[in-house]
Parts: C-alpha cells; structure tokens; sequence
C-alpha cells in the first residue's frame, strides 16, 4: 500500500516509486508507499488515452442532478483525467509500479469472461459480461477514489449496482458476507509469479454494504470499458472505502456466514482492516489519514470522513467503534 508518513507526510502524487526504490527507501516488504512529487520528476507519467470501445448499454438516469448529488452518485468537484486514471493505478497482478501497469497488462483479453456467484443462495449461477448489463441500468456514476496511501481521484465510473446481482441469486437467510475473488492466471498476470501477496487477490463486505445503492460493479469509466489496468472486465467499486477493497478482474462471488478473508488484512492484519473504512480521523500506522493529495492537484487537501459519503452510508456502523474496527 502506501505512505511516506515516515517525516509526518505522506508524499504527494506521482512520487511513489516502484517496489524496489520502496523497499530500500523504507525497508518495508510488499507495501508500497512513497512521495509524489519527486516521483513524478523523475518518473513522468506517460500521457494515455482509453483506446476501448463504449460501453454497451450505458443510460441516462431519470434522476436530477440534485436528486443525484443526494444519493451520492453525483459529486461537485473536477474529474481526475482520463489519462490520469489509466496511467496511474495499483494492480500488483501485473506490477507493483503504478506507472508501469497499463503497459504491463497491455495484452491481457478478456473474451468469454465469466462470474461465478455461488453459496448461501438459492440461484447459484454463472454470469458472461452481457448477463451482468441485462439485470438493471448501467449507470454513469462520478465517484471519489481515495488510497488508503493517501492519493486520490474522482473517476467517473459506468457500472451495475451490485444489489442487482445479489437480488437476482437471492441470498439466503444465513448468508451474512459476500467474498470476491480475482482471476488467478499468472500467465496472463505476471505479477502472480511473485510472492509480493497471497494469490488470488481476495476481497470481502458485509451484506448490507454490498446491497447499498453505492455499491458498484463497475464495467467502464469515462464511457468506455474498462481497460485492464483499471481491472477490465469487471471490478468492485465501494467509494466510501479505502481503494484496495475494490478488487479487479472478478472471477468469483461467494454468499457466506462468517467474515472472509481479504488480501491486505491477510498480509497484514495490524494495518490493515476488513471494513477499510476512509477515516481521517484513524492513522495508519506508518502515516496520517488526515489529508490527501489528489491527482492533478497541487497541494493537499484534508480527507473527509466516509470519503465524503457520510449522509448516505453512516448508519451502517451504528454502535461500532470505528477507532478500534477499522
């Protein structure tokens, strides 16, 4: 992950170096954190454009816009490049160098995709890519982004919510979490010949979260499909959540009645927690949550609890002590 809290800050955007530079910088195996600025002068990001095709089937909402601002769908701020979303991403599947990622999954297809939604339901079933469009609006949501590294974006994503998917198995009563699982393929993935983390990278939410309107199965950005370093053809997309909760590439959903593994707490359970919640208000242990540099900015800019998603998804945690379940 990330952080270069080391001196009080963590660096600003386009400084994080590539696992190598990281480790002899803060001798800390497998987590990625540095500082931007001087990265990004000596590691200049190479300007991109998305070279997929539209997304099939994206709608206009009957929502206003007010009504969407309301719900969350919809936030009042710049939108973080298109070049910049594409060329600068974590998908340690291919590399641990955020500015090598797109380059590095270049040839990555993703003909025939299946997900496999299995478990406590009553309709286990195996869904193509079409499936997926077929059960609700593919809806254009502009999202915040925030790393639990400390950078951020806004991204505006195309996508299903996932309660649509999840209605379309029906959960059984029992079933209380929802496990993802990305495609395990280090042929096509490289960076799974490395032992930088547990492969296949492994995500989870509780039920209710994965239910919440917010929740997002995102198939494009920027009305296209999505491009493999951004997780094509499918990946998770939770805004009020710490990045690493939105696993790529989903090969598998699994209905459960205990909490599931995830990869980052797995490699690391006193940094990093199941609920991954954006909470300036709780340090990482290695730097501050209290600010971020958002990409294309100069400057940092304070953090905002829930990633700004407080009205719509604080209920959730009623009664939970956030400092202590993170």
């Amino acid at each position: 992950m990330s952080g270069n809290e080391l001196r009080g800050e963590v660096t600003p955007y386009s400084m994080y170096a590539n696992r190598r530079w990281f480790m002899k910088a803060v001798g800390a195996a497998g987590v990625l954190a540095a500082s931007g600025g001087v990265y990004r002068w000596f590691n200049p990001v190479r300007k991109m454009e998305l070279d997929t095709v539209a997304i099939e089937g994206l709608v206009s909402t009957e929502l206003s816009e007010d009504q969407r601002r309301s719900l969350g769908y919809l936030v009042d701020e710049p939108r973080t490049s298109e070049s910049d979303i594409i060329s600068y991403n974590n998908f340690y599947e291919f590399t641990t160098d955020k500015n090598a990622v797109a380059e590095a999954s270049r040839n990555f297809k993703t003909e025939g995709w299946q997900i496999r939604v299995e478990g406590l339901v009553h309709k286990p079933t195996t869904f193509t890519i079409s499936d997926l469009k077929s059960l609700g609006p593919i809806e254009e949501r502009i999202y915040r982004m925030r790393c639990v590294e400390a950078w951020s974006m806004v991204i505006p994503w195309a996508g299903l919510q996932l309660s649509h998917l999840l209605d379309a198995v029906q959960p059984m009563n029992g079933a209380k979490y929802v496990a993802f699982e990305t495609l395990y393929d280090p042929e096509r993935m490289p960076g799974q010949r490395t032992d930088v983390l547990e492969w296949p990278y492994v995500e989870g939410l509780r039920l209710d979260e994965a239910m919440h309107p917010l929740t997002l199965l995102a198939l494009g950005l920027y009305g296209k499909e999505l491009p493999a370093q951004d997780g094509a053809p499918v990946r998770l997309v939770i805004p009020w959540k710490y990045g690493f909760k939105g696993i790529k590439s989903i090969v598998k959903i699994s209905l459960l009645a205990s909490e599931p593994p995830c990869s980052w707490k797995r490699y690391a359970p006193t940094e990093y927690g199941f609920l991954a919640n954006v909470n300036p208000n709780v340090p990482h242990p290695r730097w501050s949550q209290a600010t971020e540099q958002r990409i294309g900015e100069s400057g940092r800019r304070p953090t905002l609890m829930f990633n700004g998603y407080e009205a719509q998804v604080a209920s959730l945690y009623d009664g939970i002590d956030l400092s202590v379940n993170f």
